[in-house]
């Protein structure tokens, strides 16, 4: 009877021993995931790339017939460094594994960023996805409320008024 239950017992911890981890905060993706933004906050483009396949798009704020190489979105990246100087703060990662055996790494931060023209600082919460295949991301997905810095990109600044020493010049 004592190995009867030793045998069960057994099996029950071998059982449990051979479930697959479905969410967590600590993986090599998540490892590599960090490496990534790193990356992206010191703006280190040569090693950027290391972490993606060679086929992997970029989706941020766009829909698949807009996802671009991982080169279009540095380039982006850069021309935003133009415009901007930023940090990303409030770092968030963790990993799950789907039902159809997908792995993806989930991000969250706050991105603020100084406008060099104007000295506006902005706030934005966003939120990147990342599919993993052999350690390398395959896919990733951005979102963020950009629409701030757009309106005001997009404003014309004002006029200033006339004053009465302009008028007589």
């Amino acid at each position: 009877m004592k190995k009867i239950i030793l045998l069960g017992l057994a099996a029950v911890f071998f059982i449990a021993c051979k479930q697959e981890v479905r969410y967590t905060q600590n993986s090599p993706e998540i490892d590599t995931y960090k490496k990534v933004m790193e990356d992206y906050k010191t703006m280190n483009w040569e090693d950027y790339p290391k972490h993606y396949a060679d086929t992997a798009k970029v989706l941020n704020n766009v829909t698949k017939d807009k996802a671009k190489t991982v080169a279009q979105a540095i380039e982006q990246s850069q021309k935003d460094a133009e415009l901007f100087t930023w940090v990303v703060e409030d770092d968030e990662y963790e990993m799950v594994v789907t039902d159809k055996g997908e792995t993806w790494v989930n991000y969250w931060g706050l991105w603020k960023g100084t406008m060099k023209s104007t000295g506006k600082v902005y706030q934005i919460p966003f939120h990147n996805t990342a599919r993993f295949i052999d350690g390398k991301i395959v896919r990733e997905y951005g979102y963020w409320d950009n629409s701030e810095i757009v309106t005001d990109m997009l404003s014309k600044p004002e006029t200033p008024t006339p004053t009465e020493e302009t008028v007589t010049n």
